[in-house]
Order: structure tokens, then sequence, then C-alpha cells
């Protein structure tokens, strides 16, 4: 089978690794930087072009970087269009970036979540406030990444303060509920084709409330209950999404969801739990593709 990573760099650890597990499972693989990409968008025959060359592999799995949604989720709808079998599709990707929208539609399936206020105006800050019953509270950027962009504002002054400084940037925010009882932890729950495949616990360094490990956290492999293990694939499942990492905290009303992740970094991960999450995505794509491959009578 020939797999496309779409990725910047092939020497980014989830990029290596997926091409490693690929390789030793006997496919044939390319990295391509998705905003060398171009297209030719017709009735007949959409193409994708790299390097002035189609690019037509068997599958094709998405590693589209935050900053770069819009053209990583139009080069993805591209392949889909020429019938090629991607991992995440398109719209699943474009619907868990926009922070707002995918907490909108998590609420609408049920799903739990910390109380969050949304508006467009200083003017309703007190709303905002009342709505989440801080502060203390969380004041996150839509466009944050990485634990960049979040602040946790523990006074009324200090949240006024926030708030107002984000909108001077006219930035979009969320006010967010802080579950105290978390302690800076958070779970990441690794999920391939409605599965839970792996999880850690992520734990903030002394004085961060903040548990991501860019930002000088540290992992352990834990062991989900039953409920955290269904909130996990109930998440992905709404988001639309083949694999994804899921981050819950624990809080005294059970799991709730702050984040679900459409590209999902394997290096944490892999090291905490020892499991080969890479082979575990592969033999996901093999799968679903031997079926539609043999029917196209390219298997």
């Amino acid at each position: 089978m020939k797999i496309a990573i779409l990725s910047r760099s092939s020497s980014l650890y989830s990029t290596s690794r997926l091409r490693e597990a690929a390789v030793e499972r006997g496919h044939e693989v390319s990295v391509v930087d998705y905003l060398r990409c171009y297209m030719e968008i017709s009735a007949r025959r959409p193409k994708i072009l790299y390097r002035g060359e189609e690019v037509r592999p068997d599958a094709v799995i998405p590693r589209i970087g935050a900053t770069y949604t819009f053209y990583g989720a139009a080069v993805v709808l591209q392949f889909e269009m020429a019938g090629v079998f991607t991992l995440n599709d398109s719209q699943a990707i474009s619907r868990s970036r926009d922070k707002l929208r995918s907490l909108q539609l998590l609420s609408r399936a049920g799903v739990d979540l910390p109380t969050t206020s949304f508006a467009h105006s200083t003017q309703d800050i007190d709303g905002l406030l009342e709505v989440v019953g801080g502060p203390p509270v969380v004041v996150k950027l839509l466009e944050g990444t990485q634990g960049l962009g979040v602040v946790l504002a523990e006074t009324r002054k200090a949240a006024d303060s926030v708030i107002s400084a984000f909108r001077q940037l006219d930035a979009n925010i969320l006010v967010q509920e802080y579950v105290k009882e978390a302690r800076g932890a958070d779970v990441r729950a690794f999920v391939v084709g409605g599965k839970v495949v792996a999880a850690m616990k992520r734990q903030g360094p002394p004085g961060e409330f903040r548990s991501n490990l860019h930002r000088g956290g540290h992992a352990e492999v834990i062991k989900l209950s039953p409920g955290e293990r269904a909130t996990a694939v109930r998440a992905a499942k709404t988001m639309g999404l083949n694999v994804a990492g899921v981050d819950l905290i624990q809080s005294d009303d059970g799991p709730m969801v702050l984040e679900v992740n459409s590209s999902p970094g394997l290096e944490g991960i892999e090291a905490a739990s020892g499991v080969d999450i890479a082979a575990a995505i592969i033999e996901f794509i093999e799968d679903n593709t031997d079926h539609r491959l043999a029917t196209q009578g390219r298997g």
C-alpha cells in the first residue's frame, strides 16, 4: 500500500514513528509537506501535486499543525475528492480545531465539560464570570495550543485584566470553570478506531496549573476508569475523528473533556505507556483500506 504522511518535516517524532511503523509492515511511505502541495480542482479528476508531480497514495495520514489548519484541511479534502482514504477527514479536523464549535458539539452530545462561557464584548465580563461561577476562572484564547494563551485568573481583578487585555488584541476567548480538584493534572486518552489504545496522566510542575508536557509537565501511565474510557471514545466519535487525543480532567462529578486533538503527538504517550501507538494506527489504516482497494482492483 502507498501511504502519504502530510507533515511539515520527516524528522518530527510522530512523523518518523508513523513512517517507521508503516515501512515495517511492508508499505511504501512518503512524507509530503502539505504547505508545498497545490491543487487542480476540477469536476472530472481532482489532483494534488507536490514538487511538480501528482500525489496519489492509497491512504493519507494528516499531521496538520494548528497554525495551518485552513490550508491543511483543504489539502486533505482534495485527497478525499480524489477517492483516497484519509485517516481523519477534513471536516473532522476543522471541527476539532475550532475550540468553541467543538465544545458546543460535545455539549450537544451530552459529553461532560467544565462550564464554559463565551462573549464578544468586554461589557459582558460580569455575565461571563457569573456563568462559570468564578473567580478563579481559566481564560483561554480560541487559537491557543500547547498551553499557550491559557491563563488562570484567581481574583476578580485578575480576570478583568486578562479578559480586557485579550479583547484589546481583538482575540476570541473562552472563560472556563476552574476545576480545583484536578490539582493541575489531566489525562490524555489516545483513541484509535473507537478504542482507547493508551492513556497517560500529565502533571504540571509546582506552581503551574497547566499540565502540558511542552510547559514542563511530566507524564505517567494510568489505567482509565470505565467512565473515562467511555467519555474519551464518545468525544472522539462526536468530532468524527478516527484518531484523536482526548484531554480529560478528573472532577468530583466525574471525567470532563477539555479538548479533542486531531493530530495528537506520539512521543510523550508512547514513552509513558510503552504502547506502540504508531503500529496501531497503521493497522487501523490497513483494516479500513484493504476492502476498498480490492473492490477498486488496486489490492
